[in-house]
């Protein structure tokens, strides 16, 4: 776990990979709530025997959205700030999908601090390259470019 305690420690880490989260393994029940929570009851995420049979996968997927809102929690295993009076996130550069997470399948998250800058008054705007791996893959299920603002 990586704690930064100032702008300056948060600018000196530029350019360089801050940690990976612990491996999480993806659940049908993760992906069932997930559907629940958003609406979304597409078969090749929630139809077990149909995607085993039809699905080019041969089986449930997780959805694309579902991997990327673990960004917050996995994260959270990696690198926290402490002494900042706020932060927030301040939206997504670019967000790519390049392999699906079979349900029952672990990833894991990296986390490289990419850019970093002092926008005054103690505020800084951070761009976060986090990648999404799966265990046993060759490709990254989520490549995502993720800003956020601190402010000490």
């Amino acid at each position: 776990m990586r704690v930064f305690t100032s702008a300056e420690e948060i600018l000196a880490a530029v350019g360089t990979e801050i940690g990976k989260s612990e491996w999480l393994t993806i659940t049908q029940e993760r992906v069932n709530q997930f559907a629940e929570a958003t609406g979304d009851h597409q078969w090749i995420h929630l139809d077990v025997e149909r995607a085993k049979n039809e699905s080019p996968y041969g089986g449930t997927i997780a959805h694309g959205f579902l991997t990327l809102s673990l960004v917050p929690f996995l994260t959270a295993q990696i690198f926290r700030i402490e002494g900042a009076k706020m932060g927030i996130n301040y939206g997504s550069n670019k967000v790519r999908f390049p392999s699906p997470v079979l349900v029952g399948s672990s990833v894991q998250l990296t986390s490289t601090l990419a850019e970093s800058n002092d926008l005054g008054d103690g505020a800084l705007q951070n761009t976060f390259t986090h990648v999404i791996s799966v265990e046993g893959a060759t490709k990254p299920a989520l490549v995502l470019e993720m800003v956020t603002r601190v402010i000490f």
